[in-house]
């Protein structure tokens, strides 16, 4: 079922200048829609120049949030959840559970109270090592390897604990490439990194035997998933990746072809914080009919578009 948004009231992203937030901004905008809300930390970094060229009605400080929705309720006809901690190496438990887990409840609680449609980002980490399959369907059995997947699995049980999956939308995000996500330092995608380690060293550096598997997804698709859901009825969790593993091998063979170069690898050990909270294999069963951008089409446009021409999306 089709639900119009209007245009008088606001959508408001949480994580509106981050990597997936930032493009749901321009894939709105493409769209003719701008009564958007940007709640992000925005610190001394760079990641307000995500933003550049975007058209918003406020942007709000992630801790003044709270505050500022008192008196609101009635201008807010969606909730888009998307910020959160998202580092993987993060050793704070106390900090993930207040950032990730607790924060999410305070706001889902909001939208519950004023009946606002409520989307929020889980994460394929809380499936950790992919023993007990990658069903969207499974919560409570699952087993992350590390503290940020552990902190969107805690929110993921707490939805169905409240009985709010057919109220709710939690989109569990494999793993994501493309424009807009320099800021996320060592969190950015491997592609990102890949061509980086190219353009300075000639070769790029892959964890043995680069065979490890993952299912890789362009951030446009990714986005435009997303979006679909301020714009039907739908509820529940669902998986957001394209459906297929592909190895690091393969990803690096499509970069390496997006830039007309040999292939140039050098495989290296696993770092040590990463043992133990590294996933060899993902792959997300899809219940979500759409066709993926092929891997090759989708490195080549962020190569030759974004990466190459120092471009934003």
């Amino acid at each position: 079922m089709k639900a119009k948004l209007n245009p008088d009231k606001q959508i408001l992203i949480t994580g509106g200048a981050g990597f997936i937030g930032s493009g749901l901004i321009r894939h709105l905008n493409d769209k003719g829609f701008e009564n958007i809300v940007v709640v992000d930390d925005f610190g001394l970094g760079r990641k307000w120049h995500n933003l550049v060229g975007k058209q918003l009605s406020e942007v709000v400080a992630i801790y003044d949030l709270f505050d500022w929705l008192e008196g609101r309720e009635d201008d807010i006809q969606a909730i888009v959840h998307l910020g959160a901690e998202s580092s993987t190496v993060e050793e704070d438990a106390d900090y993930l559970f207040d950032n990730n887990t607790r924060y999410s409840i305070d706001l889902a609680e909001y939208a519950v109270r004023h009946e606002i449609r409520f989307i929020y980002a889980s994460s394929a980490a809380t499936y950790g090592d992919g023993s007990q399959g990658f069903s969207d369907k499974l919560v409570d059995e699952l087993c992350p390897l590390n503290m940020y997947g552990f902190s969107k699995h805690l929110f993921d049980q707490w939805v169905l604990r409240h009985n709010l999956l057919g109220e709710f939308v939690g989109l569990k995000y494999f793993n994501v490439f493309g424009p807009n996500e320099r800021h996320k330092g060592r969190m950015a995608s491997m592609v990102h990194h890949m061509f980086y380690q190219f353009q300075k060293e000639g070769k790029i550096k892959l964890f043995k035997s680069g065979e490890q598997k993952r299912d890789f997804i362009y951030v446009k698709d990714v986005v435009a998933l997303t979006a679909s859901f301020l714009e039907n009825t739908k509820t529940g969790i669902y998986n957001i990746g394209s459906g297929k593993a592909t190895t690091w091998n393969d990803l690096a063979g499509a970069l390496f072809k997006a830039l007309g170069k040999e292939p140039n690898i050098e495989y290296i050990d696993m770092p040590k914080d990463l043992h133990g909270q590294y996933q060899d294999y993902t792959c997300a069963q899809m219940r979500l009919e759409f066709r993926p951008t092929s891997l090759d089409e989708a490195v080549a446009d962020y190569v030759n578009n974004y990466l190459l021409p120092d471009q934003l999306w």
